[in-house]
């Protein structure tokens, strides 16, 4: 930072300090030549984040639509709008987190499924069957019955029989 009286490219902070939301700063400089104080004021610049489509198109990250989409899964199931907005809000934290300004549309289709798989799994299945377009009937039952398996460890959800002894 030059020091806007004489020019000096040797300048020192002296006191920094968060403005509002943490999406400025305040820093109080001193130059190292003339001795002079003054205030400079740093925004943080939001890093634009790009989805880039299955055909190819490319469009600036909206996370309304991720939250519509997942609001629309959701429809009817004990998902309340605190835990979409915590799975919107994890899976931009994740997008930012891989550090590149494009990112496939599956990448984010993937994250939310893994997310919707813990939080709610009708909305998951409802995500994935338009996320993964299922062709058929037959892939919707394999990744429903993969479900039952997981979650019952028998697959197709067989029910184990016990046999009763009578009661004499």
């Amino acid at each position: 930072m030059h020091c806007p009286y004489c020019q000096a490219p040797d300048t020192r902070v002296i006191d920094s300090r968060e403005l509002g939301s943490g999406e400025s700063i305040r820093r109080r400089r001193e130059c190292q030549v003339c001795g002079r104080r003054f205030t400079t004021y740093e925004r943080v610049e939001a890093v634009s984040l790009y989805v880039v489509k299955k055909d190819g198109r490319r469009e600036e990250y909206d996370p309304r639509k991720l939250r519509s989409a997942v609001r629309i899964a959701s429809i009817k199931r004990p998902v309340s709008e605190e835990a979409i907005d915590a799975l919107v809000g994890d899976v931009e934290r994740a997008l930012f987190d891989l550090g590149q300004r494009e990112v496939p549309s599956a990448t984010i289709g993937e994250l939310v499924v893994e997310r919707l798989h813990d939080l709610d799994l009708v909305a998951y299945i409802r995500f994935a069957s338009v996320y993964r377009d299922f062709a058929d009937l037959d892939e919707m039952r394999a990744a429903i019955d993969g479900l039952v398996t997981e979650r019952t460890g028998r697959p197709n959800g067989t029910v184990r029989r016990t046999r009763r002894t009578p009661v004499a």
